[in-house]
């Protein structure tokens, strides 16, 4: 699977996929993240990729001319599934949409910043708006990193235990039961006893009771 990042600030996004999963997909050649930094396809001396926006009005907006080159010259090289712009005002990210793209093979990530980007560029290439909450970020490189993470994480052979990406919150409607490690007995503080009892049936009853139960207070929201 295939991610190219279009952004303004390629290096805000090198730490986030040089570790840990990320990393070993990577080198295992699962997934492919490619940054592209968004000053290389401006036609300016300055290598702006802002103006002022029409109509007046607080804060610069990106223009048109960058992405499009760069979104233009990745599909003359292959064909992508989804182009997504990062935006507050998307649809909010959840696992459904998550395990959606997990079967994709490419995908372009737009990285707003500023006062956000050329509304043609959403009416032309967007294929889909993704929000990661309703906040306002700075640009859209943290929320691209979560949803590469999000996605990556349940590529088959991305993780040691391919069923745990399975059992993960959400997956099911519900959240995730509470998890122990040794030791049993920490300064009185113990394990439930039926983790301890060996019997599968009776513990995964009582993680799907504790998982319902933990829903029930925490995002009731989602039993609706």
């Amino acid at each position: 699977m295939r991610f190219d990042i279009i952004t303004v600030l390629p290096a805000l996004l090198e730490s986030p996929f040089a570790h840990s999963i990320l990393q070993r997909a990577q080198k295992k050649g699962i997934a492919e993240i490619v940054v592209h930094n968004l000053r290389d396809y401006s036609t300016s001396k300055q290598k702006s990729v802002d103006d002022y926006q029409y109509g007046g009005g607080s804060g610069m907006v990106m223009s048109i001319e960058p992405f499009a080159a760069c979104i233009e010259k990745l599909k003359a090289e292959r064909e992508y599934d989804e182009i997504i712009f990062m935006s507050p005002d998307g649809v909010t990210l959840n696992q459904s949409t998550a395990n959606e793209l997990s079967i994709k093979k490419n995908i372009i990530i737009l990285c707003g910043h500023y006062k956000g980007i050329d509304q043609r560029i959403r009416d032309i290439f967007v294929t889909r708006e993704i929000s990661v909450g309703d906040y306002v970020l700075s640009g859209g490189e943290l929320p691209a990193a979560i949803v590469v993470d999000a996605v990556v994480r349940l590529i088959p052979g991305v993780l040691n235990d391919e069923t745990s990406a399975l059992s993960d919150s959400f997956q099911g409607e519900l959240l995730d039961a509470p998890v122990y490690t040794r030791p049993a007995d920490w300064r009185g503080h113990k394990v439930p006893d039926v983790l301890l009892s060996g019997h599968e049936a009776k513990v995964n009853e009582w993680r799907h009771e504790q998982a319902l139960e933990r829903t029930r207070l925490r995002r009731p929201d989602l039993l609706e």
